[in-house]
């Protein structure tokens, strides 16, 4: 255990120092492999293990729906999605702001990315809001939290992550994040409404919308909905895998970037390939770092350790999972959400799996606890990523902005926590 522990303060100290988590945790797994058993060895194990990741059929999964993600960018959605919802909202005291958390959540549905979704709704969501004298503090920290939603609702990515290291059905934790994805919304939703009621001036009411442009706007998000159902309802119904639904949903918002004037040109195309190229590039180079550190972390013994630890002290599975949680909540101050899920699920993977805990909840749980960490002090990745498009915006604003959502964010960890049904209740159904 005491070479384990002193990986991961070597991983903390390298990332703390500014070093790239995936190039971090490959050289701290293979230089801790290779003090273990040897050089050759440990380039064997690093050569084998990013070949076999890099094969792996279960993983094209990942690249296939960041290339719908890509897509349903390029098809310029996200003023019609918010446009949407402003002509239902935007009458309401806060309505731009509970607009923009219904925005984000669509577009989130078929993107799959927090980042993406927080870069965007700032380029739509901040100009309106500015135009009606909003606080920016409550814009900002809308937009950061609202783009959480992209790692909860499907398709999402850190689902397909925790689905393959923990060997778990990726179409049941798609399903499992419907309802906390629903949650998540209505509790973000209400977090507005009480700032709003505590400071009125925070957020006025909006302008009524033209009712033609409300038509437009509406009409034009439907087909963003219908390749929703699609992929959710193909896998749900069991007509076809998670990896042939993200086939379909990349080649669904193809078709909506095409039928709305984009993608009709080769510079188009290879521009979005480049960019779902790079992201994935970017997210498969910490998914091997990662694996090849737990390679370390399983030839330290410190899993089995951890399950003698558990079986000493007679810890429950709630117990465990409340320690996790709680572990996961400080990574999140340091690391990304992707990060956190291939450095923690496999180190408490085989004390989870004795205490009997249900993995589906489970997934669901960290993938809320991750949420967190990207608006969280002193990281907060979404806070920085409104800050970067709209830099005149002070950081503490933002953070001063996220904190009703992160106690909205604490309050559906605890309710789905103490109430597993909303986690567990559509993926029973599949069974």
């Amino acid at each position: 255990m005491t070479t384990a522990l002193i990986g991961f303060g070597i991983l903390l100290l390298l990332c703390f120092f500014g070093f790239r988590v995936g190039f971090a945790t490959l050289f701290v797994g293979l230089v801790g492999f290779a003090l273990q058993r040897g050089w050759s060895p440990a380039l064997s194990m690093t050569g084998q293990q990013i070949m076999d990741d890099a094969m792996s059929y279960n993983l094209s999964v990942i690249p296939l729906f960041i290339l719908m993600g890509v897509f349903i960018y390029r098809a310029d959605l996200s003023k019609d999605l918010y446009t949407a919802a402003y002509s239902g909202l935007g009458r309401f005291r806060g309505g731009l702001a509970l607009s923009t958390v219904v925005a984000c959540a669509g577009f989130s549905a078929v993107s799959g990315s927090s980042v993406a979704t927080a870069a965007t709704m700032t380029r739509v969501a901040m100009g309106p809001m500015r135009k009606y004298k909003y606080h920016d503090s409550l814009s900002s920290g809308t937009i950061a939290a609202g783009g959480t939603l992209g790692i909860m609702i499907p398709p999402s990515v850190p689902l397909v992550i925790f689905g393959i290291v923990a060997e778990q059905d990726i179409g049941k934790l798609f399903i499992a994040g419907v309802l906390p994805g629903i949650l998540l919304v209505a509790l973000f939703m209400g977090a507005v409404s009480v700032v709003v009621r505590l400071n009125p001036e925070a957020g006025p009411a909006g302008e009524p919308l033209d009712p033609a442009e409300a038509r437009r706007a509406q009409r034009a998000v439907w087909p963003v909905l219908a390749l929703f159902v699609l992929v959710l309802g193909g896998i749900y119904g069991k007509v076809f895998t998670p990896t042939e639904a993200s086939g379909i949903g990349a080649v669904g918002a193809a078709a909506i970037a095409f039928m709305r004037g984009h993608l009709r040109s080769l510079p188009e195309w290879r521009d979005a390939l480049v960019e779902a190229t790079k992201t994935t590039a970017t997210l498969f180079i910490v998914i091997f770092g990662a694996l090849v550190f737990a390679q370390f972390i399983n030839l330290s013994g410190l899993p089995y350790d951890l399950v003698d630890i558990v079986e000493d002290f007679e810890l429950t599975g709630t117990q465990i999972v409340i320690f996790v949680m709680f572990i996961a909540i400080l990574m999140g101050m340091v690391f990304e959400s992707i990060g956190i899920l291939l450095l923690l699920v496999p180190v408490f993977l085989p004390s989870l799996f004795a205490a009997g805990v249900d993995m589906i909840w489970f997934g669901i749980l960290v993938v809320l606890v991750t949420e967190l960490g990207l608006i969280t002090p002193p990281i907060g990745m979404n806070v920085f990523v409104v800050r970067s498009v709209m830099p005149d915006i002070k950081l503490g604003h933002i953070f001063k902005g996220v904190v009703a959502f992160i106690v909205a964010d604490l309050i559906a960890l605890g309710l789905v926590f103490w109430l597993p049904e909303i986690a567990t209740f559509l993926p029973k159904l599949m069974e």
